[in-house]
């Protein structure tokens, strides 16, 4: 799985090579899941939901988009919820600005205020996507979570984390912090298709993280199932019965869980 250089004016070899990036790196996470290799995330997703625990997902730029996979989404578990780094506007003191350009995502700083803001209790996991698993706020979340004593577990590009230095005070990266580890498979960079001049386009990250947090969802709900207990799961909220279903549920964990538009 390397990064593939095509000519700029074949536009249709382009979306030839990126369908077969794509598909070649959703395939070796599936294989990983087969032989077992998603096990150690959804035990702990597992004894969480069991446990009365919330799954605690956290990803900024563009990997918002995993957090947004695990939390609050038909198909997805209930006791969920989404630490944002626009929290600290939404729900904190700080001025809109805050959220101008990358400076918040790599502030370690911010960690204190999004945990006071988002509570967590004993029994609940956090889920960190980040490709770099490099910036601030990432590792500083991890080690957060880590000294709190709750379980992490990690998606993030470890071609891509390897290949450059921590921005975290510690020096640590994501993988370094993580209770389990899960390999996104993007490359250095994210990219797959380099265009003439230079010009990488063709990301993968963001869909192979989405894959991965349905694998883990599938998997956790499935054990859940065979325990003989009811997965607590999302209905959509646009077929009939979906609201009331969803809202006796999150009714459970009152204010342990966030949902904004």
């Amino acid at each position: 799985m390397t990064t593939s250089t095509v000519p700029a004016a074949t536009v249709e070899e382009a979306f030839s090579i990126f369908r077969e990036q794509v598909a070649s790196r959703l395939q070796a996470v599936a294989d990983d899941a087969a032989r077992g290799g998603l096990d150690p995330a959804i035990d702990l997703v597992v004894a969480s939901i069991r446990g009365g625990g919330v799954l605690q997902a956290f990803g900024t730029g563009h990997s918002q988009a995993f957090a947004m996979e695990i939390a609050g989404r038909a198909g997805g578990f209930i006791p969920t919820t989404a630490m944002a780094l626009r929290d600290v506007v939404l729900h904190g003191s700080r001025d809109v600005s805050a959220l101008t350009g990358s400076t918040l995502e790599r502030d370690a700083s911010v960690v204190d205020e999004l945990f006071a803001l988002s509570p967590a209790d004993p029994a609940d996991v956090f889920l960190i996507a980040s490709n770099s698993g490099v910036n601030g706020s990432i590792v500083g979340v991890a080690l957060r979570a880590k000294a709190d004593g709750h379980p992490v577990i990690a998606v993030t590009s470890l071609e891509h984390t390897n290949a450059v230095t921590p921005k975290h005070p510690s020096g640590r990266r994501l993988s370094e912090i993580a209770d389990v580890v899960i390999d996104n498979r993007a490359p250095y960079g994210d990219t797959t298709i380099e265009l003439p001049g230079g010009i990488g386009v063709g990301a993968v990250s963001s869909l192979t993280a989405a894959y991965i947090a349905q694998l883990i969802t599938i998997g956790a709900a499935a054990r859940i199932a065979a325990l003989g207990e009811t997965p607590p799961i999302y209905l959509s909220a646009n077929i009939p019965g979906g609201d009331d279903h969803n809202h006796a549920l999150e009714a459970r964990y009152g204010d342990r869980i966030r949902r904004t538009a």
